[in-house]
């Protein structure tokens, strides 16, 4: 009688159910997903900075494309585009710098000044409603050396060391994800089409036709974004910066940038020229202040209220409510990405309302 096996290599394995095989499968996906952002949790804000530039730019690249031929490997094009890209965005960060450590200096030279001879009042006091109880308090307060001193003394050492320390070490930290997303953006504009097959595939198959719909309007809401706010921003700092320059602001062009800056976000543009309006105050012409301040209103009150609108919700097809309730919602959480990633999530869930109800309609 022959021994018979433990175990035969060649009898089938029994197959659980497709339910559970359907479950481990999403199980295993999940964990590995989860596993994944874990391990890339870092990278994910400048992965998403190369994903917006990527859609942002991707018809003036498309554009390029069918001018310039490729060459063999592909490089060449997205290698331009990724050393312009970073060429404008870090040239004027670099001027803004240099112009900073300047400012250092003088901002050094007056402080100590400040503390020989005590800070003079400005002229812009004789004219204010309470003139002389105003002046007395200066005078009192800042006008003489040793209360000049004192205030200059109570400035903690030790916490602005530190404060520098941390400002080098965010320096580096942002260095370093601008250049991740600089590698990131070279490799999306080179695999550009097989991105975007897979990416309308990937939506198709998860979503449905659906899907396709909402990639689509979460792009548009990302040029529109774009266009609404980067470019009226920047529209919005010439125009003051001229305004400046003629007022007699000082640094006008240095003015004209922050308010470029502080336009893209929403509110953001008053704080600026308010400030170049306070400092030509301080230098005793009140009528250029009072011009600086009307223009910055009449300006953003114009690109608020007809150019932003036009431009997001033309083509987002979205209310400027929630594109602003998008704006300042992903500002708050994001920081500066949420500019362009709180529109497009406001846009897709604006499609997908409309569509629920669209079919509530049509179900009856």
């Amino acid at each position: 009688m022959d021994p018979t096996p433990d175990h035969d290599p060649g009898a089938a394995v029994p197959s659980r159910s497709p339910r559970a095989q359907g479950a481990a499968r999403i199980a295993l996906v999940l964990a590995l997903a989860g596993l994944g952002l874990w391990i890339l949790h870092a990278f994910l804000p400048a992965l998403a900075w190369a994903v917006v530039l990527s859609i942002a730019l991707g018809p003036l690249y498309a554009r390029a494309e069918r001018h310039l031929p490729r060459d063999r490997h592909n490089i060449l094009l997205p290698g331009l585009a990724v050393l312009l890209v970073a060429a404008i965005l870090v040239v004027p960060l670099v001027i803004l710098g240099v112009q900073g450590a300047r400012e250092a200096h003088d901002l050094a030279d007056f402080l100590r000044s400040v503390e020989a001879q005590g800070l003079q009042a400005p002229a812009f006091l004789a004219h204010l409603p309470f003139a002389a109880q105003a002046q007395a308090w200066w005078a009192q307060s800042l006008g003489h050396p040793a209360a000049a001193s004192d205030l200059l003394h109570r400035l903690d050492n030790g916490a602005l060391i530190g404060l520098s320390r941390n400002l080098g070490r965010e320096v580096v930290h942002r260095a370093v994800l601008f250049g991740f997303s600089l590698l990131a953006l070279f490799f999306l504009f080179r695999d550009r089409e097989a991105v975007q097959a897979q990416a309308r595939t990937a939506c198709a198959r998860l979503f449905g036709p659906r899907g396709e719909r909402i990639a689509r309007q979460m792009a548009a809401s990302i040029h529109g974004t774009v266009d609404g706010l980067v470019l009226v921003g920047l529209g919005e700092g010439v125009l003051l910066g001229i305004v400046y320059a003629f007022a007699g602001v000082p640094h006008p062009v240095l003015f004209g940038a922050f308010t470029a800056v502080a336009a893209m976000i929403p509110f953001g543009a008053p704080l600026a020229f308010g400030l170049a309006a306070v400092l030509v105050l301080a230098q005793g012409s009140t009528t250029a202040a009072l011009a600086v301040a009307a223009s910055g209103l009449v300006v953003t009150f114009v690109a608020d209220h007809f150019v932003r609108p036009a431009l997001i919700g033309g083509t987002t097809r979205l209310p400027f409510l929630w594109v602003l309730l998008g704006i300042l919602g992903g500002v708050e959480t994001l920081g500066l990405l949420g500019l362009f990633v709180g529109p497009a999530v406001m846009a897709a869930l604006v499609l997908l309302w409309r569509e629920f109800t669209a079919d509530a309609e049509e179900a009856p």
